[in-house]
C-alpha cells in the first residue's frame, strides 16, 4: 500500500502561495494546513495574509488561529500540531495541503527535529540584559559569528529568537542550526511533494509594495490599535511582526504613515530574501516561476507533477 500524499506549497512572502494552495485543495478535495509562524495567531489577520473568510469557509483549514498572542509558537509545537492535523486528514481519506513561508516549520513537519536544545535561565537573563543595553542588532552580529546559518534566517531586530539562539550556543557548545540539522522522526508521515514558488526579486518587490499599501488601507492600524487597547501590546511587540511593529510606532507617533509603509516594505523585502536563501539551500522542491502565470495554470502544472 502506497504512503498517503502530503503536498506543501512554500516560497517567499507575496509569491502567491495562499491562492495556489486554495486552488490545489479545491481541485483534489484537499484540506489546507497553515505552515506560517504568524498566521497561527488568531488575533493577527490583515498583516499576515491569511486565506480570506470565504476561502476558509469553502473547505477545511487547520492551524490558522491555533494560538493566542502570548502563547509560545515553536517548531516543536508546530511539528506536533501539524502531525495530529495531517494524520486526521489522512484518516478521512483526504490530502493535506501545507502552505506557508516558515522554513523551519516545514522542516519540522517533514523531517522532524532533534532533541530539544538546552535552556539555561542564567545565560538567558544575561543575554536579555545585554540585548536591552546594546540593542538586538549587536547580538545578531555576535550570532552571525557563531551561527551564521541561524543568523541568516533571523531578522536583526528579533530579540527573542536572537537571544534564544545565543543561549543555545552558550549552553550546549553547539549552534542552534546544528540542533535543527540533526533530524528525528518525521512529524507528518507520507509521500511528500514540495512546490516552491519563485519570482524575480524586482517583480516581487512590486508585489510587496502593493500588498503593503493594501494592508495599511484595509485596517492594519485599526487592528493594531484594538490589540493595544486590549492590553496585548507586549505580546505583539515580542513577535517582531513585520507591519505590526510599524503600526505600533505609527500609533505612538514615532513615525509617519509614509515612513511606516516604507519601513514595512523594506523589512518584507529583507524577509523575502532570507526565505529565498533558506528554501534554495535547505529544501528539496519543484520550483515554479509564478511571474505572469495564473493560479489555474500553476495548479494544473502542479497536478501534472503529482500524477
Amino acid at each position: 500500500m502506497s504512503a498517503p500524499r502530503v503536498i506543501a506549497v512554500v516560497g517567499a512572502t507575496a509569491t502567491g502561495k495562499t491562492d495556489l494552495a486554495e486552488a490545489l485543495a479545491e481541485a483534489i478535495g484537499g484540506e489546507v494546513v497553515c505552515a506560517d509562524s504568524r498566521q497561527v495567531f488568531r488575533e493577527l489577520d490583515i498583516g499576515t495574509g491569511k486565506p480570506a473568510p470565504a476561502e476558509r469557509a469553502a473547505r477545511p483549514h487547520h492551524l490558522f488561529d491555533a494560538l493566542a498572542l502570548g502563547e509560545r509558537a515553536s517548531a516543536g509545537w508546530y511539528a506536533r500540531a501539524a502531525g495530529e492535523a495531517c494524520a486526521a486528514i489522512h484518516a478521512r481519506g483526504r490530502t493535506p495541503v501545507l502552505v506557508g513561508g516558515s522554513g523551519l516549520y516545514l522542516r519540522a513537519a517533514q523531517h522532524g527535529l532533534s532533541g530539544e536544545p538546552p535552556h539555561d535561565p542564567a545565560v538567558r537573563a544575561r543575554l536579555r540584559e545585554e540585548c536591552e543595553r546594546l540593542g538586538p542588532e549587536a547580538l545578531h552580529e555576535r550570532l552571525a559569528h557563531v551561527d551564521p546559518v541561524t543568523a541568516a534566517r533571523l531578522e536583526p531586530r528579533d530579540r527573542q529568537r536572537v537571544t534564544r539562539a545565543l543561549e543555545v550556543h552558550e549552553a550546549s557548545g553547539r549552534p542552534l542550526s546544528w540542533w535543527h540539522a540533526h533530524r528525528g522522526e518525521p512529524a507528518v508521515a507520507g509521500e511528500w511533494h514540495v512546490v516552491e514558488l519563485t519570482m524575480d526579486p524586482a517583480a516581487l518587490g512590486e508585489r510587496i509594495a502593493r500588498r503593503t499599501r493594501w494592508m495599511f488601507e484595509s485596517g492594519l492600524v485599526e487592528e493594531t490599535r484594538a490589540l493595544v487597547e486590549a492590553g496585548r501590546e507586549p505580546a505583539l511587540r515580542a513577535l517582531c511582526a513585520v507591519g505590526y511593529d510599524e503600526a505600533l510606532d505609527l500609533l505612538a507617533g514615532r513615525i509617519t504613515r509614509a515612513e511606516a509603509e516604507e519601513r514595512t516594505g523594506l523589512r518584507t523585502r529583507q524577509l523575502a530574501k532570507r526565505q529565498r536563501t533558506w528554501f534554495r539551500h535547505q529544501v528539496e522542491a519543484v520550483r515554479l516561476d509564478v511571474e505572469e502565470r495564473e493560479n489555474a495554470d500553476l495548479a494544473s502544472a502542479v497536478l501534472r507533477i503529482l500524477r
